[in-house]
């Protein structure tokens, strides 16, 4: 299998939108997140984590440990974007 570096959102010019919102979210879960780079969050994920994410040369990692460190990213991101479209359907 090969693997993308720096995967990229389906909708073209969303990203900026997506590492904002990844920024706000992990900001109110008590992480430390630069708005200018918001893709650092991963780091201080894995050290609240005990996982030792490197900034190079991973291949020692499992993929559980990769999937704690996504999971907690990730499913924050989704639990938001949910809410999100909740709030908006009840508007109407």
């Amino acid at each position: 299998m090969v693997r993308r570096r720096g995967r990229r959102p389906l909708v073209p010019g969303a990203g900026h939108g997506l590492d904002m919102l990844k920024a706000e979210v992990m900001q109110r879960a008590g992480y430390s997140v630069s708005r200018d780079r918001p893709d650092l969050v991963k780091y201080e994920v894995a050290r609240s984590l005990g996982v030792p994410l490197q900034t190079a040369n991973n291949g020692n990692l499992s993929t559980e440990e990769a999937g704690k460190i996504g999971g907690q990213i990730g499913g924050r991101m989704v639990r938001e974007m949910i809410r999100m479209a909740q709030e908006q359907l009840t508007k109407r």
